[in-house]
């Protein structure tokens, strides 16, 4: 899903670490828990070379922030895309309901889900890039109840880096981007147009922009 912002980042000379969660792409057989997710970002971080970047859609936008304000090893900047409300336990067990439901399906939601995805990217070849990568319908429950452990006001608080909180505009869940934002000691939220929650897909080239200007920018602020 990240072979758009990939091209156009190498084509600028970006090295680009993008690696799956467990449970996700080629390690979907893999169960997903907050320390293992943690230890993948601390892993591609660890990698790189020269000045660090993270950016993190959806989960991986939880998890960078959460990451960051745990562990020492810095870096210049973070874009965390699509992650704007507090996984709440009420919230989580309400998802956690719906994929139960999902999963009764005879191919466990597969259809439904590449359906949706068809619907919300309407470029078939990014939308190709979701479902190519493989579907993790099997680890929704461990993701969902694994969220609970993070808690993004008190993370980002502690962030002493700029942070980038991008959502779409037409995002179902940036019902808490403000108070996120406040949260941040060096924020910026930017509001994608006619983007869904899937913003890095639904408006490839516009989110890519974002992400070179926070790469840019925050790099400038680390040598100042």
């Amino acid at each position: 899903m990240w072979r758009h912002q990939v091209l156009a980042l190498e084509g600028r000379g970006f090295r680009v670490i993008a690696p799956d969660l467990p449970g996700h792409g080629s390690r979907m057989d893999e169960r997903f828990t907050l320390e293992s997710g943690v230890a993948t970002v601390d892993d591609a971080v660890a990698r790189a070379d020269g000045d660090v970047f993270l950016c993190g859609f959806s989960l991986g936008g939880y998890l960078a922030a959460h990451w960051a304000a745990e562990e020492p090893r810095g870096v210049t900047g973070i874009l965390a895309a699509s992650c704007g409300t507090q996984p709440s336990r009420v919230i989580l067990d309400g998802w956690r309901v719906g994929a139960a439901a999902i999963h009764r399906f005879p191919d466990r939601g597969l259809s439904l889900n590449n359906t949706l995805v068809r619907l919300t990217i309407r470029d078939p070849e990014l939308a190709n890039d979701v479902i190519s990568g493989g579907v993790a319908l099997e680890v929704m429950q461990d993701v969902l109840r694994e969220l609970r452990g993070i808690r993004m006001v008190q993370a980002l608080s502690r962030i002493d880096v700029p942070v980038w909180l991008v959502n779409g505009t037409l995002d179902h869940i940036r019902l808490q981007e403000r108070r996120f934002l406040a949260a941040t000691r060096r924020g910026t939220l930017v509001r994608i147009p006619r983007a869904t929650h899937m913003v890095s897909l639904a408006q490839p080239v516009a989110f890519t922009e974002v992400l070179l200007e926070a790469i840019q920018s925050s790099a400038s602020a680390e040598r100042r």
